[in-house]
């Protein structure tokens, strides 16, 4: 039997915190591997196994939103995280791609967009609540896009390709195939065009091109 990967919930207590974990026991290839309250409980917790994948609640303090990411990441560095959330605002969305998450997910949204959140982060991929992205591409992004792209981002013209094609989910093997270059250069663009905009994954990446009109939804 194939083992199901462990998923550490870091969210306040109640009776949607123990929901979420019923559901996702029930859920094929996944398991509750821990659960915790919040930032201060990531250095010192005891797991049976590190977890695979991370879930943590934004809350509606902003202090609170950088401290757990960051706790998690300090921890954990590698394992992806994946933000359960009400808060639908520019700014949380914003703050929570920038500190590196791996997914943006609305506690509004259905079942199956838990599950495909769950299994895009667990591979490594980007996930943005579908709902997140109509309301970018509808609103704030329209309305800021002019205004940001007279702002030099710094970024080359084969940098800004990389950029699209990120944001568009392919990886990197795939980009190469695309743009007719090496492997390995697709990573040296990726990981300059990262650095000058201060982003850490695919998912801030792509957040990052739609609200500056490099990507057309």
């Amino acid at each position: 039997m194939r083992r199901k990967l462990q998923v550490l919930l870091i969210d306040e207590e109640g009776l949607l915190r123990d929901g979420l974990c019923a559901m996702i026991n029930l859920e094929e290839g996944f398991a509750i591997g821990g659960v915790i309250s919040g930032a201060t409980a990531v250095p010192t917790v005891s797991l049976p196994t590190d977890p695979d994948l991370i879930i943590a609640d934004f809350g509606a303090a902003a202090v609170r939103r950088h401290e757990t990411v960051t706790a998690a990441r300090a921890r954990w560095p590698n394992i992806p995280i994946l933000v359960l959330t009400f808060q639908r605002d520019d700014a949380a969305i914003e703050s929570a791609l920038r500190a590196g998450v791996d997914g943006y997910l609305l506690k509004t949204d259905r079942r199956a967009e838990l599950l495909n959140a769950l299994r895009s982060v667990a591979d490594r991929k980007r996930y943005i609540s579908p709902s997140i992205f109509d309301r970018v591409v509808n609103g704030f992004v329209s309305q800021r896009a002019q205004t940001k792209r007279t702002d030099p981002d710094g970024l080359s013209e084969r940098e800004r390709e990389v950029m699209k094609l990120i944001a568009q989910g392919f990886r990197t093997r795939e980009i190469a195939v695309q743009l007719s270059v090496s492997h390995k250069t697709v990573e040296k663009h990726r990981t300059n065009l990262m650095r000058k905009l201060g982003l850490r994954t695919a998912a801030a990446v792509a957040a990052y091109a739609i609200s500056n009109g490099y990507l057309r939804l």
